[in-house]
């Protein structure tokens, strides 16, 4: 995500909070510029640590979301704060996104857009905490505090009278408050649970988007790449048979995005040549599907043969 940004981006600063003392320190060895490392010692407070015995670890970053933008807008007094999911790939300037707020609105939320098939929407929530703006206004800062100390009291990975995680308390901001607006833009908000309504073409080295049902065109902004995992057998698989994948689709997003993911882990490496990413492949192997041995031997066998071409 961080070099999407640097390659998109005309300017942009990231703030990241290491929620582990090893991210924190092979972060700050790499020094990438225009990144800020936010350790947990300096970024909780009380409300935090009184409620973090009560999260699983997940909860408590899913907790945390509303902290991260609300201190960094404080502490670092910025006009503006965009809360960014680390599994986000940007293939245009987010600005553009940003450019279509309203003037008399302070709040920008995205629309999940579920595929019919995939809709989760009454139990996830009908907007994603994926990309999310935030000026330091009042009437900003009226939600935001009003989301953080929501979270405060209920946020646990269960659905429980209409609350799930940190997410489902976003459904009525477009009502609830008079400062939210709601992304339009089809290139905000790319994911598996919707990318089967569009189609994608290269034209000149840029993709160019359509939604199938209307027609209607659009640049690809960014790609939120969920449920990638690493393994310990040296690749990489996602599970297609949670959303269904297409090949094209694969070529044009997965198959680069899983490129630079291993080159990062690469990079990574170089500073701190014992830490590998890799996970334990878990008992139901994604690889005994044929589905995913097919797509992943393709790219094996295809897409790094052509780039290194």
């Amino acid at each position: 995500m961080y070099h999407s940004l640097h390659e998109q981006c005309s300017s942009f600063h990231l703030y990241v909070f290491a929620f582990d003392d090893l991210c924190a320190d092979v972060l700050q060895q790499m020094a990438l510029p225009s990144m800020t490392v936010i350790t947990l010692s300096e970024f909780e407070d009380e409300a935090l640590l009184k409620i973090k015995p009560t999260r699983s670890r997940g909860e408590y970053c899913w907790t945390c979301t509303s902290s991260t933008i609300l201190y960094c807008l404080q502490q670092y007094k910025l006009e503006n704060c965009t809360y960014l999911d680390a599994d986000l790939f940007f293939y245009r300037d987010p600005k553009e996104l940003i450019a279509e707020l309203p003037v008399n609105k302070h709040v920008i939320i995205t629309e999940h857009r579920y595929t019919a098939y995939y809709d989760q929407s009454k139990v996830s929530g009908k907007y994603c905490v994926q990309f999310m703006y935030f000026d330091n206004s009042a009437a900003s800062l009226e939600v935001l505090t009003w989301w953080r100390e929501r979270c405060l009291e209920w946020c646990y990975n269960r659905v429980e009278e209409g609350k799930f995680g940190d997410q489902k308390y976003l459904d009525d901001w477009t009502t609830r408050f008079n400062s939210v607006h709601e992304l339009q833009h089809l290139g905000g908000g790319l994911a598996p649970w919707n990318i089967q309504q569009y189609r994608f073409k290269e034209e000149d080295g840029e993709w160019h988007g359509q939604e199938i049902a209307s027609g209607q065109g659009f640049y690809p902004v960014f790609y939120h790449f969920h449920g990638i995992k690493f393994y310990d057998h040296g690749g990489m698989v996602f599970a297609p048979n949670t959303y269904h994948i297409s090949k094209e689709i694969l070529l044009q997003f997965y198959h680069p995005y899983i490129y630079r993911l291993n080159q990062c882990r690469e990079e990574i490496q170089r500073v701190v040549a014992s830490l590998d990413p890799h996970g334990t492949l878990p008992k139901q192997q994604f690889f005994k599907d044929k589905y995913v041995k097919g797509k992943w031997a393709y790219f094996k066998a295809n897409y790094i043969k052509r780039l290194k071409a």
